[in-house]
Protein backbone atom coordinates (compact mmCIF):
# COMPACT_ATOMS: atom_id res chain seq x y z
CA UNK A 1 0.00 0.00 0.00
CA UNK A 2 2.96 2.61 0.69
CA UNK A 3 3.73 2.78 -3.00
CA UNK A 4 0.43 3.71 -3.75
CA UNK A 5 0.34 6.71 -1.51
CA UNK A 6 2.48 9.04 -3.57
CA UNK A 7 0.27 8.33 -6.84
CA UNK A 8 -2.73 9.06 -5.19
CA UNK A 9 -1.90 12.41 -3.75
CA UNK A 10 -0.33 13.50 -7.03
CA UNK A 11 -3.23 13.13 -8.64
CA UNK A 12 -5.61 14.65 -5.83
CA UNK A 13 -3.52 17.55 -6.67
CA UNK A 14 -3.95 17.66 -10.75
CA UNK A 15 -7.88 17.25 -9.63
CA UNK A 16 -8.17 20.03 -7.66
CA UNK A 17 -6.02 22.02 -10.55
CA UNK A 18 -3.10 23.02 -7.46
CA UNK A 19 -0.17 21.65 -9.78
CA UNK A 20 -1.29 23.02 -12.90
CA UNK A 21 -2.49 26.63 -11.92
CA UNK A 22 -1.58 29.33 -14.11
CA UNK A 23 -2.03 33.12 -14.05
CA UNK A 24 -3.52 34.44 -17.35
CA UNK A 25 -3.03 38.80 -18.19
CA UNK A 26 -6.34 39.89 -20.62
CA UNK A 27 -7.88 42.63 -21.77
CA UNK A 28 -11.02 43.12 -22.18
CA UNK A 29 -13.57 46.40 -23.80
CA UNK A 30 -14.85 48.20 -20.93
CA UNK A 31 -18.63 47.65 -22.15
CA UNK A 32 -18.09 43.72 -21.36
CA UNK A 33 -16.46 44.68 -17.49
CA UNK A 34 -19.32 43.20 -15.71
CA UNK A 35 -19.84 39.70 -17.52
CA UNK A 36 -16.53 39.31 -17.74
CA UNK A 37 -15.95 39.62 -13.91
CA UNK A 38 -18.73 37.16 -13.42
CA UNK A 39 -17.16 34.54 -15.62
CA UNK A 40 -13.56 35.05 -14.53
CA UNK A 41 -15.31 34.45 -11.01
CA UNK A 42 -16.34 30.91 -12.62
CA UNK A 43 -13.54 30.35 -15.16
CA UNK A 44 -11.10 30.95 -11.47
CA UNK A 45 -13.55 28.65 -9.63
CA UNK A 46 -13.43 25.57 -12.01
CA UNK A 47 -9.92 25.56 -13.83
CA UNK A 48 -7.86 26.49 -10.26
CA UNK A 49 -6.30 29.38 -12.67
CA UNK A 50 -5.84 33.07 -12.14
CA UNK A 51 -6.91 35.74 -14.40
CA UNK A 52 -5.52 39.25 -14.26
CA UNK A 53 -7.99 41.34 -16.31
CA UNK A 54 -7.53 44.83 -17.41
CA UNK A 55 -10.61 47.19 -18.78
CA UNK A 56 -10.42 49.79 -21.10
CA UNK A 57 -11.34 50.99 -24.81
CA UNK A 58 -10.53 48.98 -27.16
CA UNK A 59 -8.84 51.73 -28.83
CA UNK A 60 -6.50 52.44 -26.31
CA UNK A 61 -6.09 48.54 -25.43
CA UNK A 62 -5.13 48.16 -29.09
CA UNK A 63 -2.64 51.12 -28.88
CA UNK A 64 -0.80 49.07 -25.23
CA UNK A 65 -0.80 46.08 -27.07
CA UNK A 66 0.97 47.40 -29.83
CA UNK A 67 3.42 49.46 -26.92
CA UNK A 68 4.03 46.09 -25.62
CA UNK A 69 1.80 45.67 -23.28
CA UNK A 70 2.16 41.81 -21.63
CA UNK A 71 -1.90 40.98 -22.25
CA UNK A 72 -2.21 37.62 -23.56
CA UNK A 73 -5.56 37.83 -25.24
CA UNK A 74 -7.75 40.77 -25.88
CA UNK A 75 -11.51 40.69 -25.80
CA UNK A 76 -12.67 43.97 -27.99
CA UNK A 77 -15.58 45.85 -28.77
CA UNK A 78 -15.28 45.41 -32.09
CA UNK A 79 -13.69 43.03 -35.00
CA UNK A 80 -11.38 45.24 -36.43
CA UNK A 81 -8.37 45.68 -33.72
CA UNK A 82 -8.06 41.74 -33.60
CA UNK A 83 -8.26 41.23 -36.98
CA UNK A 84 -5.56 43.84 -36.85
CA UNK A 85 -3.54 42.28 -34.78
CA UNK A 86 -3.50 38.97 -36.60
CA UNK A 87 -2.44 40.33 -39.51
CA UNK A 88 0.10 42.40 -37.70
CA UNK A 89 1.72 38.93 -36.68
CA UNK A 90 0.82 39.64 -32.80
CA UNK A 91 -2.21 37.34 -32.50
CA UNK A 92 -2.04 33.85 -32.90
CA UNK A 93 -3.72 32.52 -36.12
CA UNK A 94 -7.11 31.05 -36.31
CA UNK A 95 -7.37 32.20 -32.48
CA UNK A 96 -10.12 34.67 -33.23
CA UNK A 97 -13.42 34.34 -33.03
CA UNK A 98 -16.47 36.60 -32.07
CA UNK A 99 -17.61 35.93 -28.36
CA UNK A 100 -20.50 38.43 -28.07
CA UNK A 101 -22.73 40.63 -29.99
CA UNK A 102 -23.52 43.98 -27.92
CA UNK A 103 -26.38 45.93 -28.40
CA UNK A 104 -26.99 49.87 -27.32
CA UNK A 105 -29.21 51.51 -25.25
CA UNK A 106 -30.34 55.22 -24.59
CA UNK A 107 -30.41 54.97 -20.46
CA UNK A 108 -31.23 57.58 -18.01
CA UNK A 109 -30.78 57.37 -14.23
CA UNK A 110 -34.42 58.62 -13.62
CA UNK A 111 -36.93 56.06 -13.92
CA UNK A 112 -39.37 57.75 -15.55
CA UNK A 113 -36.99 59.43 -18.07
CA UNK A 114 -37.05 57.01 -21.04
CA UNK A 115 -39.76 55.81 -22.66
CA UNK A 116 -39.57 56.38 -26.37
CA UNK A 117 -36.02 56.86 -27.14
CA UNK A 118 -36.10 58.45 -30.50
CA UNK A 119 -39.54 59.93 -29.56
CA UNK A 120 -37.12 61.98 -26.25
CA UNK A 121 -34.25 63.11 -28.61
CA UNK A 122 -36.18 64.04 -30.99
CA UNK A 123 -38.15 66.57 -28.96
CA UNK A 124 -34.98 68.07 -27.00
CA UNK A 125 -35.99 67.82 -23.89
CA UNK A 126 -32.82 66.68 -22.08
CA UNK A 127 -30.10 68.91 -20.98
CA UNK A 128 -26.77 66.58 -22.08
CA UNK A 129 -26.75 63.65 -24.23
CA UNK A 130 -23.28 61.00 -23.06
CA UNK A 131 -21.92 59.04 -25.75
CA UNK A 132 -18.43 57.23 -25.77
CA UNK A 133 -15.31 58.60 -28.13
CA UNK A 134 -16.66 57.37 -31.66
CA UNK A 135 -12.98 56.90 -32.63
CA UNK A 136 -11.77 54.72 -29.48
CA UNK A 137 -15.16 52.62 -28.80
CA UNK A 138 -17.86 50.78 -31.11
CA UNK A 139 -20.59 51.65 -29.11
CA UNK A 140 -19.67 55.54 -29.69
CA UNK A 141 -19.75 54.40 -33.17
CA UNK A 142 -22.38 52.83 -33.14
CA UNK A 143 -24.07 56.00 -31.19
CA UNK A 144 -23.52 58.35 -34.08
CA UNK A 145 -24.80 55.85 -36.72
CA UNK A 146 -28.40 55.98 -34.53
CA UNK A 147 -28.19 59.95 -34.44
CA UNK A 148 -27.61 59.81 -38.08
CA UNK A 149 -30.55 57.17 -38.96
CA UNK A 150 -32.74 59.54 -36.76
CA UNK A 151 -31.63 62.46 -38.61
CA UNK A 152 -30.67 64.12 -35.97
CA UNK A 153 -26.80 64.37 -34.94
CA UNK A 154 -26.40 68.01 -36.31
CA UNK A 155 -29.41 68.50 -33.68
CA UNK A 156 -27.77 67.10 -30.72
CA UNK A 157 -24.63 67.66 -31.30
CA UNK A 158 -24.27 71.04 -28.79
CA UNK A 159 -25.39 68.85 -25.98
CA UNK A 160 -23.30 65.94 -26.49
CA UNK A 161 -20.87 64.75 -23.62
CA UNK A 162 -18.35 62.45 -24.59
CA UNK A 163 -16.91 59.68 -22.59
CA UNK A 164 -13.29 58.58 -23.18
CA UNK A 165 -14.80 55.17 -22.94
CA UNK A 166 -18.38 53.54 -22.12
CA UNK A 167 -17.57 53.48 -19.04
CA UNK A 168 -17.16 57.08 -18.13
CA UNK A 169 -20.18 57.69 -20.90
CA UNK A 170 -22.17 55.63 -17.99
CA UNK A 171 -20.82 57.41 -15.58
CA UNK A 172 -21.64 60.93 -16.85
CA UNK A 173 -25.37 59.53 -16.82
CA UNK A 174 -25.73 58.04 -13.76
CA UNK A 175 -23.95 60.77 -11.96
CA UNK A 176 -26.72 63.42 -13.48
CA UNK A 177 -23.75 65.27 -15.46
CA UNK A 178 -25.86 63.79 -18.31
CA UNK A 179 -29.83 63.50 -18.37
CA UNK A 180 -29.35 60.63 -20.85
CA UNK A 181 -27.06 58.43 -22.77
CA UNK A 182 -25.74 55.67 -25.26
CA UNK A 183 -24.51 52.80 -23.50
CA UNK A 184 -24.16 49.43 -23.75
CA UNK A 185 -26.75 47.14 -22.78
CA UNK A 186 -24.64 44.88 -20.47
CA UNK A 187 -24.33 47.80 -18.17
CA UNK A 188 -27.80 47.96 -17.02
CA UNK A 189 -29.20 45.18 -17.52
CA UNK A 190 -29.05 41.83 -15.55
CA UNK A 191 -31.32 38.59 -15.97
CA UNK A 192 -32.70 39.82 -18.83
CA UNK A 193 -34.06 43.20 -17.25
CA UNK A 194 -32.76 46.84 -17.18
CA UNK A 195 -32.26 46.74 -12.86
CA UNK A 196 -31.85 50.70 -12.48
CA UNK A 197 -33.14 53.98 -14.53
CA UNK A 198 -35.00 53.27 -17.59
CA UNK A 199 -34.06 52.68 -20.91
CA UNK A 200 -34.84 52.56 -24.80
CA UNK A 201 -32.95 49.74 -26.25
CA UNK A 202 -31.87 50.95 -29.97
CA UNK A 203 -33.40 48.69 -32.62
CA UNK A 204 -30.22 46.60 -34.14
CA UNK A 205 -31.09 48.15 -37.50
CA UNK A 206 -29.93 51.88 -36.71
CA UNK A 207 -26.35 51.00 -36.80
CA UNK A 208 -23.91 48.06 -38.11
CA UNK A 209 -23.98 44.98 -35.99
CA UNK A 210 -21.59 45.37 -32.77
CA UNK A 211 -20.04 41.89 -32.63
CA UNK A 212 -17.21 41.91 -30.51
CA UNK A 213 -13.85 39.42 -31.56
CA UNK A 214 -11.35 37.84 -29.06
CA UNK A 215 -7.96 37.06 -30.04
CA UNK A 216 -5.22 34.77 -28.61
CA UNK A 217 -2.08 37.11 -28.37
CA UNK A 218 1.57 35.99 -29.18
CA UNK A 219 2.43 35.89 -25.88
CA UNK A 220 -0.47 33.59 -24.33
CA UNK A 221 0.25 31.17 -27.38
CA UNK A 222 2.02 28.21 -24.41
CA UNK A 223 -0.16 29.50 -21.84
CA UNK A 224 -2.29 26.65 -21.57
CA UNK A 225 -4.79 28.66 -19.55
CA UNK A 226 -5.30 30.83 -22.38
CA UNK A 227 -6.50 27.86 -24.36
CA UNK A 228 -8.79 26.95 -21.43
CA UNK A 229 -10.22 30.15 -20.84
CA UNK A 230 -10.79 30.74 -24.59
CA UNK A 231 -13.03 27.06 -24.49
CA UNK A 232 -14.33 28.30 -21.10
CA UNK A 233 -16.14 31.34 -22.88
CA UNK A 234 -17.32 29.19 -25.27
CA UNK A 235 -19.38 26.89 -22.90
CA UNK A 236 -22.91 26.87 -21.60
CA UNK A 237 -21.48 28.74 -18.49
CA UNK A 238 -20.27 31.67 -19.76
CA UNK A 239 -22.83 32.23 -22.68
CA UNK A 240 -25.55 32.00 -19.40
CA UNK A 241 -23.91 34.81 -17.96
CA UNK A 242 -23.23 36.66 -21.73
CA UNK A 243 -26.86 36.17 -22.58
CA UNK A 244 -28.02 37.35 -18.60
CA UNK A 245 -26.38 40.78 -19.46
CA UNK A 246 -27.68 41.29 -22.59
CA UNK A 247 -25.92 40.32 -25.37
CA UNK A 248 -25.57 37.77 -28.21
CA UNK A 249 -24.01 34.88 -28.99
CA UNK A 250 -23.17 33.35 -32.63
Amino acid sequence: MQPIRPVLFAVSLLASGSVSAAEVQIAVAGNFTAPMKAIIASFEQDSGHTVKASFGSTGKLYAQIKNGAPFEALLAADQERPQLLEEQGLGVPGSRYTYSIGALVLWSADANKVEDGAALLKSGDFNKLSIANPKLAPYGEASIETLEALGLKADVEPKLVMGENIAQTYQFVDTGNADIGFVALSQVMRDGEIVKGSGWIVPSEMHAPISQDALILNSGQDNPAVTELFAYLKGEKAEAIIHDFGYETE
